[in-house]
């Protein structure tokens, strides 16, 4: 899924200052960053295909640091400008930053805001989107990143919007997408933006990407227990939850559980993980019917029943607004996509801990208003690094499943 502003008027109305140029993009490298982020935006806007209908851009490849920089693989990068050279762009990118813990240099900080200030459309891809709240970019914008990253971004910035379920989200002159083949689909997006669909259809065909993908990050959530909540006294109740998901209860079970009031309850769970429990808990709910869905041939009133719902009706509710799509059409889709003989197991997976998921929204399409004072999900706690070496592979199974995606589910912009 993708999501595009159209609550940003005066941001998108900005114009750029007299020494920069729309067509100039400028990357924004540093040292330490994965190679396949680092290499998105220097291909789409890089190489002249004009040939093929793709009007041309101008790259300006910038060190934010004193090089060499390292990247995956030990290998060195050499860029052939530094931070001046944002000076002159109307697109500065920042595809990826090395670590999510530490804090981006000053001086490409400063560079970032002056080109912000002067009209340039800043763009964040996977990790680089803490490079931008670092920057103060993100401040009460919605944003995403990696999910597996989107509870440390909305931790560490809780001015800032972050909805991890999303591609890419369009903020009018700030943008940011999720990790790895997401900066694909977000320079498609900007090059549609820029020049229209047949640009952006032509450079899809010569990339051999679709041109457009379905869905969100939703599917690629997985079910380990967040790191920085195991070591915290609520990780308990967090664990008794996960296994007894196909028992009935409410918020009050486990702030009672936690020895809490609700309110204490519902405070302290958002401080720690970002996300308000209600929001959590259905998130699991529907979470734990997606796998029995894909895993048994219970039927859907099973199913709700089996995933803690009080009715058949509450669970189609809830997974449609997560999802959009029915349980019934879910199954289909799937069923669809699997390769023949591999059949249900009619065995409901094993509880265990799940990885807290996006919040979810209580009244079918929310504006941006509402989406911006939703509160951010909760991921696992993967190092950058582990993310990093797996990010071809990844790329490779998110742009094959992209083609069959789920009917019904959001779609791309």
């Amino acid at each position: 899924m993708s999501h595009d502003s159209t609550a940003a008027p005066e941001a998108a109305a900005r114009k750029l200052s007299g020494r920069r140029r729309k067509e100039i993009v400028a990357v924004l490298l540093f040292s330490g960053g994965p190679i396949f982020e680092s290499s998105i935006p220097l291909s789409v806007f890089g190489i002249d295909r004009q040939d093929a209908g793709v009007p041309r851009y101008r790259l300006l490849v910038a060190a934010g640091e004193e090089g060499p920089l390292r990247t995956t693989g030990g290998l060195e990068l050499t860029a052939p400008h530094g931070l001046e050279a944002i000076s002159r762009a109307g697109t500065v990118v920042v595809p990826a930053w090395r670590s999510i813990t530490s804090p981006p240099p000053e001086e490409a900080l400063d560079a970032l805001r002056r080109a912000h200030e002067e009209g340039a459309r800043i763009v964040g891809l996977c990790t680089g989107a803490f490079v931008l709240a670092a920057a103060g970019l993100l401040d009460g914008r919605p944003a995403t990143t990696h999910w597996m990253y989107a509870p440390t971004l909305a931790k560490r910035y809780p001015s800032v919007h972050v909805d991890p379920r999303e591609l890419f989200v369009d903020d009018g002159d700030v943008l940011t997408s999720a990790g790895t083949a997401a900066g694909i689909d977000l320079c498609l997006h900007i090059v549609r933006t820029d020049h229209g669909n047949e640009a952006a259809g032509a450079l899809a065909r010569r990339l051999v990407v679709p041109p457009r993908r379905t869905g969100g990050q939703e599917r690629y959530l997985d079910r380990s227990l967040p790191e920085e909540i195991g070591a915290d006294p609520l990780a308990e109740v967090v664990a008794w939850a996960l296994e007894h998901l196909h028992e009935q209860f409410d918020v009050e079970t486990l702030a009672a559980r936690a020895y809490m009031s609700r309110r204490t309850f519902d405070r302290r769970f958002r401080s720690l993980t970002g996300s308000a429990p209600l929001q959590w808990l259905i998130t699991q709910r529907v979470l734990q019917a997606q796998r029995l869905l894909e895993t048994s041939d219970y039927s859907v009133d099973e199913v709700a029943g089996r995933c803690g719902f009080r009715s058949p009706v509450a669970l189609r509710g809830h997974f449609r607004r997560q999802l959009g799509s029915s349980p019934a059409a879910y199954r289909a889709a799937y069923r669809a996509r699997r390769p023949q003989g591999d059949k249900p197991t009619d065995v409901e997976p094993t509880p265990g801990p799940a990885a807290p998921g996006p919040a979810l929204h209580q009244e079918g399409p929310v504006p941006l208003q509402s989406r911006r004072a939703a509160a951010s999900a909760v991921g696992s706690g993967a190092t950058l690094s582990t993310a990093a070496t797996a990010s071809v592979d990844n790329a490779r199974e998110m742009y094959v499943t992209g083609r069959a995606s789920v009917p019904g589910q959001r779609s791309g912009a």
